[in-house]
């Protein structure tokens, strides 16, 4: 059986920046998201830097707007915690600051009845007598998701003490 590798077409300066224009389009992007597109299409640098501020000017790009429509999202839809979102924003290089103001949005009482929604959910799921195993193990699951250790706790204690 031979091996066919799908051969790359090269692709223009302009027929990239209209390509990303109806990506940007469709669907919200960050500067990060469109240079890897760039780079896959083996666009110069040059070329990189010139299409991407075209794409800021004509407000196709916003790493602000892109920010928060992604905290808001991640958090309602897959139920991450501040940490979880801020380590994914960081590595798609978006600048502290705005990761801060969009995390910073987040209703603390939603986001505090999140947890305890997911908490509650999880220790249905778990088969464990010991509480210090339980607790440990809805722990690491409010870890993995990204909420903050006190919180965490806190949300435990109380599910915890309700359990007995």
């Amino acid at each position: 059986m031979m091996d066919y590798k799908r051969k790359k077409r090269e692709v223009s300066a302009e027929s990239a920046l209209s390509k990303v224009m109806f990506i940007c389009s469709r669907q919200e992007k960050c500067c990060f998201d469109i240079r890897k597109k760039l780079c896959e299409w083996e666009i110069s640098s040059a070329d990189q830097d010139q299409i991407i501020q075209t794409l800021i000017d004509e407000k196709f790009l916003n790493d602000e707007r892109y920010t928060n429509f992604y905290v808001r999202d991640k958090f309602r839809f897959n139920r991450w915690g501040r940490i979880k979102i801020a380590h994914h924003l960081k590595q798609k290089q978006i600048p502290e600051y705005i990761i801060s103001d969009a995390i910073d949005q987040l209703d603390e009482r939603e986001y505090t009845q999140n947890l305890q929604d997911i908490l509650s959910s999880k220790i249905k799921s778990i088969r464990e007598e010991d509480p210090y195993q339980l607790r440990a193990k809805l722990f690491r699951f409010a870890q993995g998701r990204g909420f903050e250790s006190q919180i965490s706790l806190q949300i435990i204690d109380k599910l915890i003490s309700k359990k007995d």
